[in-house]
């Protein structure tokens, strides 16, 4: 692994087209995004050429994460690299880290509505689907059955799914007190068919 690190900072491997070739800080740095965020696009703010590198170097990422039991994936038309534990694998990264039962209804609600928006035919050619905060409310107390958290606490919960590249904020209404929202692809990687299968699962033996 060490080894393809340093052919692509050496320049032994073909640099992006266009691009020099990245130094160690900024590969290195590719890898902690990729890390600590799971889905990046190509608009992300703030990560530099960390989703150029990752899928121009493709092989060497996809070599590296899985050494630590993840699999990496590359969308071209989500414009989109992300990360998803190997099923079943046990995991000890900060990501992995048990969601609070608000964090859990809000992430149902997101992977709802985004799946509605699919059937409906309201994604974009970006794959984008548009909804607002009273939704993602309904959705927590018709489908869920539960109280939505109150609005203070359901704006962190979004920016936190929104660090991990699930969604995009939008400018809120104060006198309606709603946000819209931009449902990104990346909501069926944090929310996969995998974990919606465990939550089924732990709600049926619950009954």
């Amino acid at each position: 692994m060490l080894e393809g690190f340093r052919a692509i900072v050496d320049g032994d491997e073909p640099a992006p087209p266009g691009a020099r070739a990245p130094d160690a800080d900024e590969l290195s740095r590719a890898l902690q995004v990729l890390l600590k965020t799971q889905v990046i696009y190509a608009d992300t703010p703030g990560i530099g050429r960390s989703y150029e590198l990752a899928r121009h170097y493709a092989p060497f990422f996809t070599d590296y994460f899985a050494c630590l039991g993840y699999a990496l994936a590359v969308s071209h038309r989500d414009q989109m690299v992300s990360l998803s534990p190997a099923p079943g694998a046990p995991r000890h990264d900060i990501v992995s880290e048990r969601l609070r039962k608000d964090e859990t209804l809000v992430l149902l609600a997101l992977r709802l509505l985004y799946e509605e928006g699919l059937r409906g035919g309201r994604v974009g050619t970006d794959g984008v689907v548009e909804c607002t905060t009273d939704e993602i409310v309904e959705k927590i107390r018709g489908v869920a059955r539960n109280d939505p958290p109150e609005e203070g606490r359901l704006a962190d919960i979004l920016r936190l799914f929104g660090r991990r590249g699930g969604l995009k904020l939008g400018e809120r209404d104060r006198i309606e007190r709603v946000t819209p929202l931009s449902l990104l692809p990346g909501l069926t990687v944090l929310a996969s068919d995998a974990w919606l299968e465990r939550l089924r699962a732990w709600s049926d033996a619950r009954e």
